[in-house]
Order: structure tokens, then sequence, then C-alpha cells
């Protein structure tokens, strides 16, 4: 067992592949934060109003979907290394397109539709391909730390990538933007095309509908697995608080200070659960303390809905923020250490599909939730909700309680994985 608190940084030095992926997964992260700004400007500069930016919004989030499911499959049957790339690729290139129509005396807005519609999927591609091929880089053993380390990254660059995107947009305009956001994108490349290839064990080539219906029917039937998708969905609706932030301050004074710190706690939260880390690595129960987190995650939105002084709101926020991360680190490391192979690809992209849907889904419920309740009401019913079927699901998945340890049987079928290449044998290695 880690004897660290921290997040062990180490994996970086040590493994030279997981660095690859880290700074091409990192200049990505600031490349797609600097288009979270491009894109809303552009199309509230062109429409005028926000219904059309949301209809992009929607447009880019059902392109990710498709891209999850069809990436899953693919994932499964093709070299993930060769999807990873085209992915990243087929990205730049809409970066580009993203460019030339701003650059364009008239540009349309169908053209930023479109484009965003392109993006989420071949971007939802690539992170399935990517999360399938973790195992084969890091070993399954050490994925809690990969994860961990890319989470951070992904914080900061959500803190810092939109601030450089409003920037440039000021100094330069929009056209800068995606062309700065283009060249990013084609330098994530340069890391990535040092990774070995990466083929499935298992080829599944049966069609795309019956593959994602058999990689359905194993969620279905691995309980572990199906327990942590369970766990993670309801965690996932609750994500969804955010909507009530502008209300829940007006409650407690009113101010876009107050707003603003509502806004930065979850994350804080999050950002330190990334960064401290180390204590849940090897855990014995991991199951069980990841439905212990979302427990105590559920009860501080209770706590939420019953106090009345900002000096509690805020740490509760963190707080929830905090355990909302460790459990999402341990459903990652449960998820991917028992998933065959063969099933990582499909596996993947349901379970990242269902949050998608799950974060869409909640915003618009609690949203509706806070009409007759008003926001503390609806928060204080949402987690004694969420705070019930949590204890539910402690009693009626047991298979989440169940110790892991050396003497558990690998999850992959015996002599049908590939293992991991060695380090001084794969492209890029010492």
């Amino acid at each position: 067992m880690k004897s660290s608190f921290f997040v062990d940084v180490g994996l970086l030095r040590r493994n030279p592949l997981f660095c690859h992926v880290f700074v091409a997964r990192s200049i990505s992260l600031l490349s797609l934060g600097m288009l979270a700004v491009a894109i809303p400007f552009q199309v509230y500069q062109l429409g005028g109003d926000s219904v059309r930016v949301g209809l992009a919004m929607a447009l880019e989030g059902g392109g990710m979907f498709v891209g999850l499911l069809w990436g899953g499959v693919l994932a499964d049957r093709r070299d993930r290394r060769g999807l990873i790339l085209l992915a990243r690729s087929a990205c730049g290139l809409g970066f580009v397109g993203l460019a030339l129509n701003a650059a364009l005396p008239a540009p349309t807005l169908w053209a930023v539709y479109v484009l965003a519609v392109w993006d989420g999927f071949f971007g939802a591609l690539g992170v399935t391909a990517l999360l399938a091929a973790m195992p084969h880089i890091v070993g399954r053993e050490q994925l809690m730390q990969a994860r961990a380390l890319s989470m951070l990254s992904m914080r900061l660059a959500t803190v810092l990538s939109p601030a450089l995107g409003g920037l440039l947009i000021a100094a330069q305009g929009v056209t800068f933007n995606y062309l700065v956001a283009a060249l990013g994108t084609g330098l994530t490349l340069l890391p990535l095309l040092r990774l070995p290839v990466m083929r499935p064990a298992q080829p599944d080539h049966s069609h795309p509908l019956r593959a994602l219906y058999a990689g359905v029917c194993y969620l279905g039937q691995n309980r572990v697995v199906l327990g942590v998708v369970l766990v993670g969905t309801l965690v996932t609706l609750t994500t969804g608080i955010r909507v009530l932030f502008p209300a829940l301050a007006e409650a407690h004074g009113g101010s876009a200070a107050t707003l603003g710190l509502m806004y930065s706690a979850v994350p804080l939260g999050a950002t330190l659960g990334a960064l401290t880390s180390g204590w849940a690595e090897g855990l014995r129960r991991p199951g069980l303390v990841m439905q212990l987190c979302g427990l105590g995650a559920f009860a501080c939105l209770a706590g939420l809905g019953l106090v009345e002084q900002l000096a509690l709101v805020l740490p509760l926020l963190a707080g929830f923020g905090y355990l909302v991360s460790i459990a999402g680190l341990l459903q990652y490391a449960l998820v991917q250490r028992h998933t065959p192979d063969h099933y990582l690809g499909r596996v993947n992209g349901l379970w990242n599909a269902q949050e998608a849907l799950g974060d869409s889904v909640a915003t618009v419920g609690i949203g509706l939730l806070a009409a007759p309740l008003g926001a503390l009401g609806s928060m204080a019913a949402l987690g004694l909700g969420a705070l019930a079927l949590g204890l539910l699901a402690l009693v009626g998945l047991p298979a989440l309680r169940a110790p892991e340890g050396p003497s558990d049987p690998d999850p992959l079928p015996e002599g049908a994985v590939e293992e991991p290449p060695a380090l001084a044998d794969a492209p890029g290695g010492p």
C-alpha cells in the first residue's frame, strides 16, 4: 500500500509513455478550454441570442455522446494508438475549419454548428480510445495514480485556458484563438507518435450495434462494474447542483462575489482530492470506500439546504468536490481493473456516455425541482434523496463491499491479453 498522502508524481519520471500522454493531454486541454470561450462568443456575435449558444453546446454534446459509443466499439477492434492519432488530427482540422470560417467576410453560423458536432464526435472518440489504452501504458496497478495526475492537469487547464482564450479574443480576435487551438492540437501529435501499437487482444468484428449490445450485456453481468456505474450515475446526477448556485447565492446575500466563491469551491475541493489521493492507493475495499465517499458527498448537499451561514456553505461545497473527486478516481480504477481488455473500449464508452447524459439530465431536472421547492429546499431534498438511494446501494450491492487483494484473479482472460510493452522496446522508450 502506498505510504504517501499525496499523489505520486514520480509516475511521470518512471514511465516515459505516460509522460508523453500527460504532456499531450495537458496541451489538448488548454486548446479545448480556449474553444470553450471562442465558440459561444462567436455564436452570440452571429446569432445575437443565448438560444443559439445553447444549440451549439447541445450539438457539440450530441456529437460527443455518439463519439463515446462509436469510439468504444472501434477501440475494441482497432489499434488504439491509431484511433488516438486519427481523433486528434480530425479535431485539429475542425479547429482550422472554424478559423477559416471566422476569417470570412461573412462567417456562417451553420458552419460553426457542423464543426461543433465534428469536434465533439472526434474528441470523444479519442478520449475513449485513450481510456482503453491506459492499462497498456501504465499497467492496471497504477491506473489510479495516472488518473489523479490527469485530473490535476485538467483542473489547472480549466482555470487557465478560458482566461487565456478570452485574452486572445480581446487582443487578436476569435480567428486567432481558433488558430492557436489548432496549433496546440497539432503539437499533441508529437508526443503521441511515440506510443506503441496497442491492439485489443480479442478484436470484436461483429456488427457495430451487436458489438455495442455485447458491451451492454457484459456491463450488466459484471456485478462490480455494474455497481460502479449505478453508484457513479447517482453521484453524477448530484453534480448538477451548480444550476442552483445563483439562487443559493441570493439566499445568502446575493452578491456576485458570493456566487463566484460558490463556483470556485467545488473545483477547489476536487483539485485537493486529486492532489491528496495517495492515501486511496491500494485500498483493501475500494468499492466500499467509493460508496462511503458518495454518501459523504450527499450528506454535504443535504447540509447545504439546512445551514444559513455562508461560512459553512463554502466548506460544504469544497467537501462535496473533494469527496466526488475521490469517488470518481476509485470508480475509474475499479472499472479499468474489472473489465477485460477486449471490452475496455465499449465499457469506457458506455460509462462516459452515461456521465455526459446524466449531467445534462441533472441540470434540467434540478432546475425544475427548484421551482416549487426553492434553492434551499431543493438542495436539501436532493441531498436527502441521494443519501437514501446511496444507503440502499450500500446494502444492495455486496460485490462493491468485497475486499480486493493480490489473490484476486486478473479480470482479463488468461492468455488473452496483450501485455503492456516493455519501455525499452517501445518507440521513444529509453
